[in-house]
């Protein structure tokens, strides 16, 4: 499966790598794609993703803003 979210604030490769590094966490990601340019991350994942942690734990890091 495949999920799309928007984290704005993104502008380079290390807030791509914290990002995907982030949502690796999570039980059942699979992988991680981040646009820096645009912001659109797309989380391929096995089952159901909780958006609201992963949002949470983003956002957590003080410099980004998802929007789910």
């Amino acid at each position: 499966m495949k999920t799309t979210i928007t984290v704005k604030g993104t502008h380079c490769q290390s807030c791509a790598t914290l990002i995907n590094d982030i949502c690796s966490e999570f039980p059942g990601v699979v992988k991680c794609d981040v646009d820096v340019k645009t912001g659109k991350t797309v989380i391929e994942h096995t089952g159901k993703l909780d958006l609201g942690k992963i949002k949470k734990a983003i956002e957590g890091v003080g410099k980004y803003t998802v929007v789910v």
